[in-house]
C-alpha cells in the first residue's frame, strides 16, 4: 500500500526511521516532506497527507509532529481523514480494527526511533473489520462519524 508522510521540523527526526519503517512494512512511502530542520508548520504537513488520502494517492498517512496532537487536529479537520494520535502499539493495531483510523500521528519529541518503529509496523498490519461477519456494530458506530462529519445529527 502506499502511505503518504508527512513532517514538521520537530517530527524530522524521525523521519529516515519512519521511512525506513514503511519500506520494512513493504509498502510505499510517499515522502511530503519536510526535508530539514528549519521551522515550518504542521498544519501544512497535515494537509497535504490528508489530501493524498482523500484523493486516492494514498491508502494510509503517517504524520510526525513534536507531540502529535497538532498535527492529528489538522487532519481531522479534513473529511474522510481519521487522525491519531498514538504512542502505544494496541491503539495503533485496534484504531485501524474498530474505528478505520488512516492516519497514524506520532509525536517526535515524545516517542523514540524503535518505539516508532513498532507503532507503524502496527499501524500499517491491521485492517478494518467493520466490513467482516460480526462487525456490524464497529460499521455502525463509524457511519455515525462519517454522518457527523456531514454534519448530519446522530441522536
Amino acid at each position: 500500500m502506499k502511505v503518504a508522510i508527512g513532517f514538521d521540523h520537530a517530527g524530522f527526526p524521525l523521519k529516515k526511521v519512519t521511512l525506513d519503517a514503511v519500506r520494512d512494512a513493504g509498502h510505499e512511502p510517499i515522502d511530503l516532506g519536510t526535508n530539514s530542520a528549519d521551522p515550518v508548520d504542521f498544519p501544512d504537513y497535515s494537509e497535504k497527507v490528508g489530501r493524498a488520502v482523500q484523493t486516492g494517492e494514498a491508502e494510509r498517512g503517517i504524520l510526525v509532529c513534536g507531540s502529535g496532537v497538532g498535527a492529528c487536529i489538522a487532519a481531522n479537520k479534513m473529511k474522510g481523514v481519521f487522525a491519531s494520535i498514538c504512542h502505544d502499539t494496541y491503539s495503533a493495531a485496534q484504531g485501524v480494527r474498530h474505528d478505520d483510523m488512516n492516519v497514524l500521528c506520532l509525536g517526535g519529541r515524545v516517542v523514540g526511533p524503535e518505539l516508532a518503529s513498532a507503532l507503524i509496523k502496527a499501524f500499517l498490519e491491521a485492517r478494518y473489520i467493520g466490513n467482516e461477519p460480526g462487525g456490524e456494530r464497529l460499521a455502525r458506530r463509524v457511519e455515525k462519524i462519517h454522518k457527523m462529519e456531514s454534519g448530519e445529527s446522530i441522536s
